[in-house]
C-alpha cells in the first residue's frame, strides 16, 4: 500500500506540473497534450493494479481500493478540464491577499502579460519593480509619465533633496511641481522596460506613486475586463 501511495504521490505532482506549466506548452521537455495523456493511463492503470493487489479472496477491498483510485481519477480530470478556473480563482486568491499583485501569464501568440485585479470601487493597482525594488503604483493612463513619490524615489535610490522640481503637473490634489528623472527599469509582473521617463512629485503632492504612460504606452495591449486589467508586452 505504500508503493501504491508513493505513486499516487508522483502522480499528484506530475498533474499539478502541468497546470502550472500550461502557459509554456510543455512539461519536462514533452507537449502538454500527450503528458497529460501519459497521467490519464497512468492513473487508468494504477486503479486496476489497485484492485489486483488484494489479497485473494478479498472482495471488499478490491471495490474499496477501486473507488478510491476512481475518485482520485476524477478528482484529477476535473482539475485539468477546470485548470483556466481553478487558475482564475488562485489569482483573485492572491489579490486578494496582496492587492495590487501581477499574476503573469503568456498570451496566445507568446507575449508575456500581467493582469491586475481592482476591488470593488477602488483603482486598479500595482505591485511594480524600479530599479529592483519593490513600489506601489496606481495605474493612471491620464498620467503622461510615471509619477514617484518622494518616500518611493528615496527608497529607489534617488537624492530628491538634490533634484530640480521646475516642471509643473497636475494631481489629484491640484497643481504643484515635479523633478523629471530617468528610471533603470521599471516592471510590472514579466514585463519590463529600460530607461523609463519619469518624474518624482514634490514632497507631500502625491499619496501614491502612479504608472504613467511613459511605460504604459510601450505595451502592445492594455485591455480592461470589468474588474482585471491585462497588460500585454
Amino acid at each position: 500500500m505504500i508503493r501504491l501511495w508513493l505513486i499516487l504521490g508522483a502522480i499528484g505532482a506530475a498533474s499539478l506540473f502541468l497546470i502550472l506549466n500550461h502557459d509554456s506548452g510543455s512539461t519536462a521537455g514533452v507537449p502538454n497534450d500527450e503528458f497529460a495523456s501519459i497521467v490519464w493511463y497512468g492513473i487508468w492503470g494504477l486503479m486496476v493494479a489497485a484492485a489486483l493487489v488484494s489479497r485473494r479472496g478479498a472482495w471488499r477491498e478490491s471495490i474499496r481500493n477501486l473507488v478510491f483510485w476512481l475518485a482520485i481519477f476524477l478528482a484529477v480530470t476535473a482539475g485539468y478540464l477546470y485548470r483556466y478556473e481553478l487558475q482564475d480563482v488562485g489569482a483573485r486568491l492572491t489579490a486578494g491577499l496582496i492587492p495590487g499583485s501581477p499574476i503573469s501569464s503568456r498570451s496566445p501568440t507568446g507575449h508575456a502579460q500581467a493582469t491586475l485585479f481592482r476591488p470593488q470601487g477602488d483603482h486598479f493597482t500595482a505591485m511594480g519593480e524600479v530599479n529592483g525594488k519593490t513600489v506601489r503604483f496606481v495605474v493612471d493612463t491620464g498620467a503622461s509619465m510615471v509619477v514617484l513619490t518622494g518616500h518611493d524615489a528615496r527608497a529607489v535610490g534617488f537624492d530628491t533633496q538634490s533634484l530640480n522640481y521646475a516642471f509643473p503637473v497636475t494631481t489629484a490634489n491640484g497643481r504643484t511641481t515635479a523633478a523629471r528623472i530617468r528610471l533603470d527599469t521599471v516592471a510590472v509582473g514579466a514585463i519590463e522596460r529600460r530607461d523609463v521617463e519619469a518624474m518624482v512629485a514634490r514632497e507631500g503632492a502625491l499619496e501614491t506613486s502612479l504608472l504613467g504612460m511613459s511605460f504604459l504606452s510601450t505595451l502592445s495591449s492594455l485591455e480592461f475586463r470589468g474588474d482585471r486589467l491585462v497588460l500585454t508586452d
